[in-house]
């Protein structure tokens, strides 16, 4: 079966991203490593990052690329390469991944969801502010240092209470 991904120029898109071994807490232990690739690669391949969070083992986030713009492949393969080279070879390293010259830090594939409307963005950007708190790390989303909610507070988009009572909704959240 061939994977098949939406390429649209300019295009919106949720991504998620896992570390190979995902009781590592690599992206949060090494946060501003995370931030020096992020920020390499959109010197050289530009793209805004819409909404974002960085948890120990895994991340979330919404990017829209330049207008005449599809290949965010390119992008993830800079960011995973510059995050990974920036850390001591510690890991464990697989046969197969050490004939094709990889290491053992992220999981190979992502997963990529293109944005398709206002309410499917609305979703991705309450799921990726909430996920902190699904997976148990703060009881507030406010709470959590590595989340694009403080800048979305901080120009008005929501208020510091975002979820406050809403919790059984936001925990059911479901994106596709």
């Amino acid at each position: 079966m061939q994977y098949r991904r939406a390429f649209v120029a300019g295009g919106t898109y949720f991504f998620t991203v896992n570390l190979l071994e995902r009781d590592k807490s690599l992206l949060t232990d090494h946060i501003d490593l995370l931030k020096t690739a992020f920020r390499r690669v959109k010197l050289s391949h530009p793209f805004y990052i819409d909404a974002m969070v960085v948890l120990p083992d895994h991340l979330h986030v919404i990017w829209t690329l330049p207008e005449n713009d599809f290949d965010f492949a390119t992008r993830w393969r800079l960011i995973k390469s510059h995050f990974s080279r920036s850390l001591p070879s510690t890991e464990r390293i697989n046969l197969s991944r050490l004939k094709k010259s990889e290491r053992g830090i992220w999981q190979r594939r992502y997963w990529e969801h293109l944005i398709r409307d206002e309410l499917d963005y609305e979703r991705h950007v309450d799921y990726i502010h909430y996920n902190p708190v699904k997976h148990g790390y703060v009881d507030k989303p406010v709470d959590w240092p590595y989340s694009s909610i403080h800048r979305f507070i901080e120009n008005g988009i929501m208020f510091n209470t975002w979820s406050v009572g809403e919790t059984e909704m936001l925990v059911n959240l479901r994106i596709r």
